[in-house]
């Protein structure tokens, strides 16, 4: 007797499905579905939005002509279209959740590893790539950085394991996407003005944890460590100091594991501390999260240090871009929440700090009070600038600043360059890190770091000196 073939049902088949926003996740999600023979429609509210599809302005949809909505990254909870659907009963999807589901069609045995955090994020899922493809997976990172969720899914050859860097937004939405393990790197204010309150921000953060089997936690980060305290699966701690039984983190100069090991009394070694470039603090830490990651799918502690040794963070995340007269020029332009700004400044002794931009709600009073100490000049831009020499009054009043407008980018950024550069005295770092979005000014923290970058070849720099 023959073996009965039983066809999986496509849910999305004949479906009638509104994707809201036409940005990359949103044509991604409708790509996959019009392929499995939904009937999409895409809505966009930015007139400039391009996309594959008719897009259609929201004023013009019915919400009630669609069996499902499909909410891309950052469409507000209280959209009137979210809203409206959340009113008459229709269903609420996401890319995570699509992508988790399409895995069971084309990928059941694919596992998924995810990450979030305020800051370090992209840095830390990159790490976790190069450690699982040094010990022989086919990896790849994705979500915030690289391919969509549901692009790096949907494919014929599939990945063995995906790293997922997620963004609070995506959280909020996600319910159903399951990971082996999950870690957190970090809890800070952060898009507040999204989220209504920092509580809110956190949770959305932390509902990570409800589907996954292991918690990768900074016990560094006492916002991570309280919050977490009830939360009942396996959770793995990793820190800068000496680790417990069970946890990962730093003896002497080399970074151990004491959690996935056969003995935890026993500690067994990643990788010596100098082979994290570059060697601070936080990077440290970024190091510590991915290999217990990477521990979660059964990488070796060879191939993790192996990764590790021949690991670079991507460009603008703390990227030296030039030295001369013993100053050095740093781009952090990703640092774009005050926490982020406070791990690049508590980096360096003596700062020129390049600050400003979009605020996002956040406060800067706890940024400045922390590394008051370090700052010894700073030259301010943006829209809510206001807030940084608000902070700047109160905690270091005779710190000089200097506040820096222009008629176009490149114009802001040379005068803002130039007025660093009269501040800056030997031994001193030039530090973009504005602690803010860059959208006021700039098209995006790689336009501001590129720019930056460039202002300074031009103004302080020459072609044979300047750092590649």
């Amino acid at each position: 007797m023959g073996r009965q073939v039983v066809a999986m049902r496509n849910p999305f088949a004949d479906q009638k499905i509104l994707v809201l926003g036409a940005g990359v996740t949103g044509n991604s999600v409708a790509h996959a579905l019009v392929k499995r023979g939904a009937d999409v429609v895409v809505c966009d509210e930015n007139s400039s939005a391009q996309s594959d599809y008719i897009i259609v302005p929201t004023q013009e949809i019915t919400i009630t002509d669609f069996d499902s909505v499909v909410v891309s990254p950052g469409w507000r909870q209280n959209h009137p279209l979210i809203v409206a659907a959340t009113d008459a009963g229709i269903s609420l999807l996401n890319e995570v959740d699509l992508a988790w589901q399409i895995r069971s069609e084309v990928a059941p045995n694919q596992r998924w590893l995810a990450l979030t955090g305020t800051n370090g994020k992209t840095t830390t899922v990159e790490m976790v790539a190069a450690m699982l493809q040094s010990g022989g997976l086919k990896a790849a990172a994705c979500g915030n950085v690289g391919d969509t969720v549901i692009d790096a899914v949907d494919r014929n050859d599939a990945f063995d394991v995906l790293i997922l860097e997620l963004s609070s937004f995506q959280l909020h939405w996600s319910t159903k996407a399951e990971f082996v393990a999950s870690a957190i790197l970090n809890i800070a204010d952060d898009h507040i003005d999204w989220h209504g309150s920092f509580d809110d921000y956190a949770k959305d953060k932390l509902s990570l944890l409800d589907r996954s089997s292991t918690a990768i936690l900074n016990a560094d980060d006492g916002e991570i460590v309280v919050r977490t305290n009830h939360w009942q699966g396996r959770k793995v701690f990793y820190s800068l100091d000496t680790p417990a039984p069970g946890e990962i983190g730093l003896v002497e100069e080399l970074l151990v594991d004491r959690a996935f090991v056969q003995d935890p009394q026993e500690a067994s070694m990643f990788a010596e501390l100098k082979d994290v470039k570059p060697t601070i603090p936080h990077n440290v830490s970024n190091a510590l999260a991915a290999a217990g990651l990477a521990r979660a799918v059964g990488v070796s502690h060879e191939a993790i240090g192996t990764a590790i040794q021949g690991f670079k963070p991507g460009r603008h995340r703390i990227e030296t871009i030039f030295e001369a007269d013993s100053i050095t020029w740093v781009d952090d332009s990703k640092a774009t929440n005050p926490h982020a700004a406070a791990a690049s400044l508590m980096s360096h002794e003596s700062v020129i700090w390049i600050a400003g931009g979009l605020a996002k709600g956040a406060a800067m009073d706890g940024l400045v009070e922390r590394t008051n100490k370090r700052i010894k000049a700073a030259v301010l831009i943006g829209r809510d600038r206001g807030l940084i020499e608000a902070s700047l009054d109160k905690f270091c009043p005779h710190v000089p600043r200097v506040l820096i407008d222009g008629d176009t980018p490149e114009i802001l950024m040379e005068r803002v360059v130039a007025a660093a550069a009269n501040l800056a005295t030997a031994g001193d770092t030039v530090l973009l890190a504005p602690a803010c979005a860059s959208m006021d000014q700039f098209i995006s923290y790689a336009d501001r770091g590129d720019r930056f970058a460039s202002a300074v070849k031009k103004v302080v720099g020459h072609e044979n000196r300047y750092a590649q």
